[in-house]
């Protein structure tokens, strides 16, 4: 027989299951187990959580996909993006008060004043993200990586204290203008208008953005940039104004995310931008910072985490607990899979 000519009928050697591989499959057995009992014992209360946590992983979500598309582009965590949400939902409380909206309002009046207030919100924060990177970012495009991370950061502090001077020190309360009706009931849970007009803004704004990342000319010269930047500028990209662009839209998706969170919550502080934008940036990288679909992922899965943990009653960590939980699971999953759910993994160096 030949060398190098295997006889017919040989196998493969097969490999055990790493031992990370087996404790990860446990954890996830063990949550299904958890998830399972719950519903045994109160099927609605554990239908109901899952409604808050599809709801609050849409807001989520919103933030997450701007993180990512900056990170896409430029490799550049912008810790900044969380108080730009911030100060669009401070934008939507004035809007709101300017406009004199309130609940009871007729359809006509309602609706047109909330899109109104949606528009002003991405544009005010589409604005702010796109003069951040025009002021500092784009200076230190060729600095060492811990230059922009630190200056994003001071950003983050800047627009803190921007929101503290412009709407005080307590919470800013946002008339609950949004209606609280039926909208179908399933065991006894209802599932209010409140929570489908999140996901009724929140869905076509995130189909709006694959559209265009996907199908437009600006779209393909962001995938480009982000690739190759001098690859796309030997091609004829402005990279600068794509760049530019991105930041712009990824600050859209965060007045949107103001706006959902004010009307929903019905209350924002100054401080509301670091803490939702730190779990919004915990989703990305979750979902696998970069990636769109698994930044969206990544929310959803932390927003339904959120609602678990705070509402199961047999054997809920409680509220108390829910933020270690969440990133204790962030830690998990970066240990067993560092590059996020649906991130791919590449060499070093690449």
């Amino acid at each position: 027989m030949e060398a190098g000519i295997k006889p017919l009928g040989a196998r493969r050697a097969i490999r055990p299951p790493r031992p990370t591989t087996v404790l990860g499959l446990c954890l996830v057995g063990l949550i299904l187990v958890w998830l399972i009992v719950n519903g045994v014992k109160d099927w609605s209360g554990l239908y109901e959580n899952f409604l808050i946590g599809i709801t609050n992983g849409a807001v989520y979500g919103l933030i997450a996909i701007g993180y990512s598309l900056v990170y896409g582009i430029l490799e550049l965590i912008n810790f900044a993006h969380g108080d730009v949400f911030m100060l669009g939902g401070m934008m939507t409380s004035t809007m709101i008060a300017t406009l004199a909206l309130a609940a009871g309002d007729a359809w006509y009046v309602l609706w047109p004043g909330i899109l109104l207030c949606l528009v002003v919100a991405m544009v005010f924060c589409g604005g702010i993200n796109a003069g951040i990177e025009r002021v500092a970012y784009r200076r230190l495009r060729t600095a060492p990586r811990l230059a922009p991370l630190i200056t994003a950061i001071g950003f983050s502090f800047i627009l803190q204290n921007v929101g503290l001077i412009w709407k005080g020190a307590r919470p800013v309360s946002v008339p609950d203008i949004l209606p609280h009706g039926t909208v179908f009931s399933i065991s006894g849970v209802d599932y209010t208008w409140n929570k489908l007009i999140v996901l009724m803004i929140t869905v076509p704004v995130l189909v709006a953005l694959v559209w265009l990342v996907q199908q437009t000319r600006q779209g393909k010269a962001m995938r480009a940039t982000a690739q190759d930047r001098e690859a796309a500028a030997m091609m004829g990209i402005d990279v600068d104004r794509t760049i530019s662009f991105t930041f712009a839209l990824a600050g859209t998706l965060a007045g949107a995310a103001g706006l959902v969170f004010a009307l929903y919550t019905t209350n924002i502080t100054f401080l509301t931008g670091f803490r939702t934008g730190l779990i919004a940036f915990t989703a990305a990288v979750v979902g696998g910072i970069g990636n769109l679909p698994g930044a969206l992922l990544g929310a959803l899965l932390i927003g339904l985490l959120q609602a678990f943990s705070d509402g199961l009653g047999w054997h809920s960590p409680g509220s108390d607990w829910t933020e270690a939980v969440v990133f204790a699971v962030l830690i998990l999953i970066l240990v067993f899979r560092p590059e996020g759910l649906l991130g791919e993994r590449t060499p070093e160096g690449a």
